[in-house]
């Protein structure tokens, strides 16, 4: 994983670039916002890390320009829709089994910090933290998704304050 300050001057054209400010960020510090890092080496080991988070569920995603229905067109426009700051009532678990993307998450000062993420990283973002996604410019990731319950996959764009899992959220890093 590369992690990072966002620099700020994506576009709707541009998103997918790295947009490395050259300030990089530690894993500790993703750490104190509620964000859980791992680097598996083997599949297998997500196995452990579901049955102690209690992760009863889990999908595999393909998202790429040859493989996305309706081809790379319209895997822009959706990719335009996961780059929208949004929060989830859940946990938002990802492993990164191929490919790459970016997970860009607020910092506690409201700055972007973006995580390029490779095959095996696994991220874990709390419900009610801010955050977006969207490919690299190699257009290509497969991931695992990983659920507690059945997915509600409600996204609430910000602004979002008021709802329960953003209070819980800023509790647990005291803002």
């Amino acid at each position: 994983m590369q992690l990072y300050y966002h620099d700020g001057l994506d576009t709707p054209d541009n998103f997918c670039e790295d947009h490395n400010s050259g300030e990089e960020v530690s894993v500790e510090e993703l750490s104190r916002i509620g964000v859980i890092y791992y680097h598996l080496d083997e599949e297998s080991q997500v196995e452990k890390i579901a049955r102690e988070r209690d992760y009863k569920n889990r999908d595999f995603v393909v998202l790429s320009d040859e493989t996305f229905p309706g081809g790379p067109d319209a895997l822009q426009e959706k990719l335009k829709v996961f780059y929208k700051e949004h929060l989830h009532e859940d946990e938002e678990i990802r492993f990164i089994l191929d490919g790459e993307g970016y997970f860009d998450v607020r910092s506690q000062n409201d700055r972007w910090i973006r995580s390029k993420l490779f095959k095996g990283d696994l991220l874990i973002l709390p419900a009610g933290i801010y955050h977006r996604f969207t490919l690299s410019t190699k257009k290509y990731v497969k991931t695992m998704r990983l659920f507690k319950e059945e997915p509600k996959w409600q996204a609430y764009n910000r602004p979002a304050d008021d709802k329960g899992a953003r209070l819980e959220y800023l509790k647990s890093i005291q803002v």
